[in-house]
């Protein structure tokens, strides 16, 4: 294949792979949307009782136990929501995998590789999903929820906005930022593409992991501002996407992690008031 004829394949590749992105993300967010919808509810009184993220006005007393199917219904918005929220954010390394691909030994299947990246990626971010379903059920069952999914405790809400400003400076936070922000050295470093379904998903889950391990405190700021505030998660999907496609990531993390620290000592102040 010519270098011109390539070409015109790699940007074609491009689209393709960023439109199916592209369609994902809209999915994804018009489901949270649907949701927010729902949870709204026209300004209803819900005292006593707590929505479940299902977008059909199912509700229960607050003081009952979570059900199966609440369970999985919170899941699945997590899951749902961590798309939209980090799919865009990982499209430069999902596209440059499907050139990389293109030119290795791939070439007849790219789609099929970066298909399995993809997924290895969101399987990480599925992993993360359950284990904020199990906090938010903790955290329910603690009576430290209200019926928005915002937490009642302006205590607890300081302890999270700290520690999420705190681990926004340490080590952890930049080598995980680092393998994100780089996705050809992220590459290099870890072995290059690799040409089987099963490399393709566990390369995918290895970037994946560098990506909850970058944001898996920013992600616990939805219970600050409302899990289904919609203009709150905008705000963490944006912020994520500057740290990571930016020159000046590293200094957008670090301004953040100092806004959490501020907001989380004036929450301590104003509960002490």
């Amino acid at each position: 294949m010519t270098d011109s004829a390539l070409e015109t394949v790699l940007r074609r590749d491009r689209w393709i792979v960023g439109g199916a992105i592209l369609i994902i993300v809209a999915l994804a967010w018009a489901y949270v949307l649907w949701l927010a919808d729902d949870m709204d509810m026209g300004g209803m009184d819900m005292t006593g009782f707590r929505m479940i993220p299902a977008g059909i006005g199912i509700m229960l007393p607050a003081s009952e136990p979570w059900r199966t199917f609440e369970f999985a219904y919170v899941f699945l918005m997590w899951a749902v929501m961590m798309v939209g929220m980090m799919a865009p954010s990982a499209a430069p390394m999902i596209l440059m995998y499907a050139s990389v691909g293109r030119q290795a030994k791939a070439q007849a299947k790219p789609y099929a590789a970066t298909g399995w990246f993809a997924a290895g990626y969101l399987l990480a971010w599925t992993g993360f999903s359950l284990v904020a379903t199990l906090l938010q059920w903790v955290i329910d069952r603690a009576a430290l929820l209200d019926s928005r999914m915002t937490l009642a405790s302006n205590l607890v809400g300081a302890i999270v906005l700290i520690a999420a400003g705190i681990y926004q400076w340490t080590p952890l936070k930049d080598v995980c930022l680092v393998q994100c922000q780089s996705p050809f050295l992220f590459l290099m470093r870890h072995g290059g593409f690799r040409d089987t379904p099963r490399g393709c998903l566990l390369l995918g889950l290895r970037h994946g992991s560098y990506c909850v391990g970058c944001c898996w405190l920013l992600m616990a700021l939805l219970f600050i501002g409302g899990v289904m505030n919609v203009l709150w998660i905008a705000l963490l999907a944006l912020l994520v996407l500057l740290e990571k496609l930016t020159p000046v990531g590293r200094w957008i993390a670090r301004a953040a992690g100092i806004a959490c620290v501020i907001m989380g000592a004036w929450l301590v102040v104003s509960s002490r008031l």
